[in-house]
């Protein structure tokens, strides 16, 4: 078990050295920047970049230490098969209807209606780049990536779904041989320790990340850009934000706990997510305040990271609502048997997307490129405003993965109700705030699990 060192207090912080306060500075600060200045703007990019290397260097090891240390802590090993599965249920259920309440609320909204575009007008060349990469992300050809070339690459690759895969093996394995892994367990418990004081050093440089990623979307693509999509680019907003308090709150009301305290408890992430577009970023921390919330270790293990590809309810609202949105512009009636299918291979196809800039829209590429009803080259007319829908993507993705960890603890009997909500409880507070914004050096198991 990797404890959670309590021995010193939290030091009292002034509200400008919290981490949420200097991040939100930070993305209001680039807006600006991008917004005045676009061209010095443009040339923040290598911050925001160098940030997502900086988080994407730690997920691997993070990842491969939460999971093999968890799943080797548990004496039942059919427990790795019950999580799995129940978490798997859990994804295809809420991806599917994230699929479906973005065709509704295509059908009842109607963005795209009215803009009579010839589709022969449009230019392929721009989304050329998108629809090649789709052609290459096959089911098979994702399944078979699950499994790394050998038992290093995926630390190198920084491929999450191969890391998890590793780290699940290695954590049976060394569940299996009993006392004589304990050394091993023992080893890999305390290099938790500085691997997770590492995540909190880096998310110092949370700010100037935010910073770099908000003036260079800002500057190269230009806030005029979201007035002329408008109409798609609110509706998708709102349409997520319904998601979020509706679908999602009510299984959390019915599960026993607030989707607004839970948002509320992971605003650093959100903000993070905000700012560099990327769910990755928050990846390390997530897991750790899930931890702290009350859920057990290995089904924050197994939960989160699968998530990251499984359960994107942000990207899969997006894809539906993007598909209409052309068939709308483009004045292409589709009959029920053609967004049957859009559905279908949309559900499919969402399960490779990771949560990075620009997977949805090659994700989307994938889904037109199978459903010939709507041209491909119908994604130029929203090219201009995907970088903005980006970060309400993977804000929902973020929310959806937090919840699924939850739910799926309380399933499996792997919660401490009362830890959970303490902890949501006292995230509003002002001192909750100031210790948040100090990442542990390492979080240890709930005391019970219920």
């Amino acid at each position: 078990m990797i404890e959670v060192d309590q021995s010193a207090p939290a030091r009292k912080l002034k509200f400008y050295q919290i981490l949420y306060v200097q991040v939100i500075f930070a993305i209001v600060v680039g807006i600006l920047l991008g917004a005045f200045k676009p061209e010095l703007g443009q040339q923040m990019q290598p911050l925001g970049d160098a940030f997502i290397k900086l988080v994407k260097m730690i997920i691997a090891p993070v990842i491969f230490l939460t999971v093999a240390t968890g799943i080797a802590a548990m004496s039942d090993l059919k427990k790795v098969g019950r999580v799995a599965g129940k978490a798997m249920l859990y994804f295809l259920v809420f991806s599917t209807l994230a699929l479906v309440v973005g065709m509704v609320v295509s059908h009842i909204v109607q963005p795209g209606a009215g803009m009579h575009i010839d589709p022969t007008t449009l230019d392929q060349k721009a989304v050329s780049g998108y629809v090649a990469k789709a052609h290459d992300s096959t089911i098979t050809g994702f399944l078979m990536n699950v499994i790394p070339t050998t038992i290093f690459s995926p630390f190198v690759g920084g491929d999450i779904l191969q890391v998890l895969f590793v780290a699940v093996l290695f954590g049976i394995s060394l569940a299996m041989v009993g006392e004589r892994g304990k050394p091993i367990l023992n080893f890999m418990t305390a290099l938790a320790q500085p691997i997770f004081k590492m995540v909190a050093i880096l998310m110092k440089a949370a700010p100037i990340g935010a910073f770099g990623a908000m003036a260079f979307t800002i500057g190269k693509y230009g806030i005029k850009s979201v007035v002329n999509l408008a109409m798609l680019v609110g509706t998708f907003y709102a349409t997520s934000v319904l998601f979020v308090v509706v679908v999602l709150g009510l299984v959390a009301r019915y599960n026993g706990f607030s989707i607004f305290k839970l948002v509320r408890y992971i605003r650093e992430e959100l903000l993070l997510v905000l700012g560099t577009s990327s769910s990755e970023a928050a990846l390390p921390t997530l897991m750790q305040k899930m931890e702290r919330a009350g859920c057990s270790k290995s089904v924050v293990g197994l939960v989160v990271p699968t998530g990251y590809s499984f359960n994107l309810d942000g990207t899969n609202i997006y894809m539906t609502m993007a598909a209409l949105f052309i068939a709308q512009a483009c004045d292409i009636p589709l009959s029920l048997g053609d967004q049957i299918l859009l559905l279908l291979v949309a559900m499919l196809s969402s399960k490779g997307a990771a949560g990075v800039t620009g997977a949805g829209f090659i994700t989307l590429a994938a889904t037109l490129s199978v459903v010939p009803s709507v041209p491909v080259a119908g994604m130029a007319l929203i090219l201009g405003v995907d970088r903005f829908m980006s970060e309400c993507r993977a804000l929902t993705n973020l929310v959806g993965n937090a919840t699924a960890t939850v739910v799926v603890a309380r399933w499996e009997g792997e919660l401490d109700q009362e830890q959970l909500h303490a902890t949501l409880d006292s995230a509003g507070t002002p001192a909750a705030a100031q210790t948040q914004s100090q990442p542990q050096v390492a979080i240890g198991e709930p005391a019970r699990q219920s």
